[in-house]
């Protein structure tokens, strides 16, 4: 039975708009665990936490501008569309992460369960961000491009940035945060590298 033409079931704007912002809200209540906890993650977001917890500067406002540079090689590589979807979610994390802590106090969590929670929650919403062609930051976008031309799985890809984050990690915090934190990207990376196939997916 042939496969139907992808044009003819791409989503709706108003179904990209639920996707993505469910994404969204997913990922910025990981993102609520984690920083609770004073924990690290990878990727974008990871590299802005260090900086973040480093220099004491807002996260959200060091996650956009850490972004940046990366959407000039997804306009010319993934297109209008894609760039345009990828820096909204990027905003919207980043104005969530400074709004949400607000709304929803966390009392005491267990760091394990924190960070394997914040791994399956920022899992499903940035699948969900993936499927309506989207991405949360720079290293993303480089893990999509690499997917899409090698077959490389792009949460391998993002694996591998996080093992040299954590590295650098280690001279900077007690080797437990960094563990708690290494628990957290683990789950996250490998749900996405066993989830995220482009050939199981035919809608836009």
């Amino acid at each position: 039975m042939p496969l139907p033409d992808p044009a003819a079931i791409a989503h709706s704007p108003l179904e990209d708009a639920q996707g993505l912002g469910a994404g969204v809200i997913m990922c910025t209540l990981g993102l609520v665990f984690l920083t609770h906890l004073g924990l690290l993650t990878g990727q974008t977001a990871g590299l802005a936490l260090l900086i973040a917890y480093v220099t004491g500067w807002s996260f959200g406002a060091v996650f956009v501008v850490v972004s940046v540079p990366f959407y000039v090689l997804a306009w010319r590589r993934m297109g209008a569309e894609f760039t345009l979807k990828s820096a909204g979610c990027v905003v919207a994390v980043a104005a969530g992460s400074e709004i949400l802590p607000r709304l929803v106090v966390l009392g005491e969590v267990q760091p394990a369960v924190g960070a394997v929670l914040f791994g399956v929650m920022t899992a499903f919403g940035l699948l969900a961000i993936f499927r309506h062609k989207g991405s949360l930051g720079g290293l993303g976008v480089v893990a999509l491009i690499v997917q899409d031309t090698t077959g490389f799985r792009a949460g391998w890809v993002q694996l591998i940035f996080d093992l040299c984050l954590f590295a650098v990690a280690l001279v900077l915090f007690p080797v437990s945060v960094v563990a708690y934190s290494l628990l957290g990207a683990a789950v996250l990376n490998v749900m996405i590298a066993l989830n995220h196939r482009r050939d199981r997916y035919i809608a836009g």
